[in-house]
């Protein structure tokens, strides 16, 4: 799908993914940000974009987001993190908001939807694990709702002459990005720069990729690959340590924290220790990200640092 000139909606506009792939699309189309701001900030919304404050879990306030002008949507509202206190709010939801998007795209005739999946439907595989690895066995409810939409779209990819592009998302990172392993050791530091609590016992490895490279992967993706059900794992060749993370992090800060583990191989219930995405589908497409995690870590580090002292300043 060209994404020139079109009308394009991105849900969760106001969140890490969403605020920079309207970002990105909004100079070649007319772009629509949705968001309900319960977790993103209105601030993140570029310039040049629609705004609509809509609750994705209200009918009205979907019909409002989508019309008959609308191109294709990119789905990236939900409830995503992976350590939720509520966890039949987050499955429920999440799955009520999707089936929403869809069932008001049928009903004004829109069939093009790209969607932020995750790599905890995978649970704890084989790395690096392909698009095609099976048994899906998520740890987490946080994957089993990713797990469960992506069925709703596959149905919808399959049975309703839609097209539906799904992304299995390695951890993203970059600026304005907030309750993360990366800001979340900025914030500690700055607080107190003498010591540093890290969750488990720092050794979880994982791939980390930068969002601006995330966006432009998207929407390479949704550009180049043209089956009823696109399914693409998004992440680097390459994984990093908590532990390496924290030295990153302490380095860019300029300062040297004594480490505070609090045990065990998770950080939380549900964590998957170690991770690592195929992207061969991906390079075979046509691209390839260009930077390793350590790479993708250390910028969103100094972009994160400069907000974060910022706001810690005021």
């Amino acid at each position: 799908m060209d994404l020139t000139d079109k009308t394009v909606v991105v849900t969760g506009a106001a969140g890490l993914v969403g605020s920079h792939l309207a970002e990105r699309l909004r100079e070649d189309n007319d772009v629509v940000a949705v968001d309900d701001l319960s977790k993103g900030s209105r601030a993140a919304v570029p310039d040049g974009v629609e705004f609509v404050e809509a609750d994705l879990l209200d009918e009205d306030d979907v019909a409002d987001a989508i019309t008959e002008e609308t191109d294709i949507v990119f789905h990236f509202a939900a409830y995503t993190d992976t350590n939720f206190d509520d966890d039949r709010k987050l499955f429920e939801e999440n799955q009520e908001m999707t089936y929403n998007v869809l069932e008001r795209m049928e009903e004004v005739g829109v069939s093009k939807i790209a969607f932020t999946s995750s790599s905890t439907v995978y649970g704890e595989a084989p790395m690096p694990t392909p698009e095609d690895y099976a048994p899906l066995e998520p740890i987490s409810i946080y994957g089993a709702s990713k797990l469960a939409d992506e069925g709703l779209l596959s149905v919808y990819g399959h049975s309703y002459d839609f097209q539906v592009w799904l992304f299995r998302f390695a951890n993203i990172v970059g600026p304005r990005q907030r309750g993360n392993v990366i800001p979340d050791f900025i914030e500690k530091l700055l607080e107190d720069p003498e010591t540093l609590e890290i969750l488990g016992d720092g050794r979880q490895q994982k791939s980390y990729m930068h969002v601006e490279e995330t966006v432009e992967a998207i929407e390479y993706v949704v550009e180049h690959a043209d089956d009823d059900v696109n399914t693409f794992n998004l992440g680097t060749k390459t994984t990093t340590s908590v532990n390496r993370i924290a030295a990153i992090v302490a380095d860019v800060l300029d300062v040297d924290p004594e480490y505070e583990y609090t045990g065990g191989s998770r950080g939380w219930t549900g964590d998957v220790p170690k991770m690592r995405l195929s992207i061969e589908k991906l390079d075979a497409l046509g691209w390839s990200p260009s930077q390793s995690s350590d790479e993708a870590v250390r910028k969103a580090t100094e972009q994160l640092a400069a907000e974060l002292r910022a706001e810690y300043e005021d």
